[in-house]
């Protein structure tokens, strides 16, 4: 079971649209019930990131992350989203 941590500046509004795509690419690739998602502030990435696989946030995350972070603005612009897709399932498949 992967952990997945989503962050934006508030934990609510961006993380959510974030989470929804995220969740719905990881099911249409075969990883339904695989994985397991939380959402968070962006001030929580550094405390949080120790207990997760990988984190993906929307906005810049500063200080001791324990888990690799991509950068999850593709999710909101479209652009680099493959890319970004690319990078989740890189990090599914660890």
């Amino acid at each position: 079971m992967k952990k997945i941590l989503i962050a934006c500046g508030s934990g609510v509004a961006t993380s959510t649209v974030a989470n929804q795509k995220i969740s719905a690419y990881l099911d249409e690739h075969g990883f339904a019930g695989k994985y397991k998602i939380e959402q968070c502030q962006v001030s929580e990435v550094v405390e949080k990131s120790g207990n997760v696989d990988f984190c993906v946030s929307t906005t810049l995350v500063s200080g001791d992350v324990k888990c690799p972070v991509l950068a999850g603005l593709p999710l909101l612009t479209g652009v680099g989203l493959d890319k970004l897709y690319a990078s989740i399932l890189e990090e599914m498949q660890k």
